[in-house]
């Protein structure tokens, strides 16, 4: 039986692995103004409105019934399907796929335990075991065994937004925005974690590589992506210059994307991202 993927649109994918998996979008109001996201909405035009506007944007989870028309689909046409989602802990998108899941045979659904390039790059293991012949079952149990390695560290300008959006405390938002100080940030265990504090962006990029070497280093043997958010990646190039060491000689292309609307929501513009399977 063929297998096909499928992951929410939290998930920031490259191109090239976009056109390869099925995507559920989640949605992103702006007051009265609905956007699908990745469809009726963009990310330059998302963040042009999230700079724009006096009022943080709100998020919702993806509905069961969005699930099941993708289920549908790789029904009809004979597959099962392996379902990578935003972390449970983060959002209710995990458990509507598990819902949706209970009408169907052959669909496996995957909490991430990580968002954005974290769950990117789970989805991209999961396009290399299906093209080394794995099935739905063998790829299943193998993303359940690497999704632990995980590491998704941020530098962000701000916990404003993460505070607004319920992310964090008010208390951990108000340590970190002393002193006009850059948060740095990480997903474990699907969940959010200050991991220090520093001033300005070459000390929070030094911070960056100093948690890249507290994980014991990065397995590029497996995918390794980088991100941003906003309107520019100024910051994310700077962020690659900084850190040349960590990649020259390892991989021979440094591969970065744009954050999308729903994570940009709670993480706001200026942040810089890298996600990676520890060793």
């Amino acid at each position: 039986m063929k297998t096909r993927i499928i992951v929410d649109s939290t998930a920031d994918l490259l191109p090239e692995i976009k056109k390869r998996v099925y995507t559920v979008p989640l949605t992103v109001n702006f007051g009265d103004e609905e956007f699908i996201d990745g469809v009726t909405i963009d990310n330059k035009r998302f963040y042009e409105k999230l700079i724009e506007s006096d009022e943080l944007p709100t998020t919702s989870q993806a509905a069961p019934d969005a699930f099941m028309k993708e289920y549908e689909k790789a029904q009809k046409a004979g597959e099962a399907a392996v379902v990578i989602t935003v972390s449970s802990k983060l959002s209710g998108t995990y458990q509507s796929a598990v819902i949706a899941a209970a009408e169907y045979e052959n669909i496996y659904v995957v909490d991430a335990g990580s968002v954005a390039i974290g769950s990117s790059i789970l989805a991209e293991l999961a396009l290399k075991l299906l093209d080394e012949g794995k099935s739905a079952e063998e790829i299943v149990n193998a993303l359940e065994e690497e999704k632990g390695k995980i590491v998704l560290v941020a530098l962000v300008d701000t916990l404003e937004y993460l505070k607004k959006g319920g992310r964090i405390s008010k208390t951990a938002a108000f340590a970190g925005g002393l002193l006009n100080i850059k948060p740095v940030i990480s997903v474990t265990n699907g969940e959010i974690n200050i991991l220090g504090k520093a001033r300005g962006s070459k000390m929070g990029n030094n911070l960056l590589v100093q948690e890249i070497n507290k994980a014991g280093g990065i397995d590029f043997s497996k995918p390794v992506l980088l991100g941003y958010t906003g309107i520019h990646d100024g910051l994310l190039l700077k962020y690659i210059e900084d850190s040349r060491h960590i990649w020259e000689g390892n991989i021979n292309e440094i591969r970065h994307t744009i954050v999308g609307s729903v994570i940009g929501t709670h993480v706001g513009p200026g942040a810089v991202a890298v996600a990676f399977f520890k060793k």
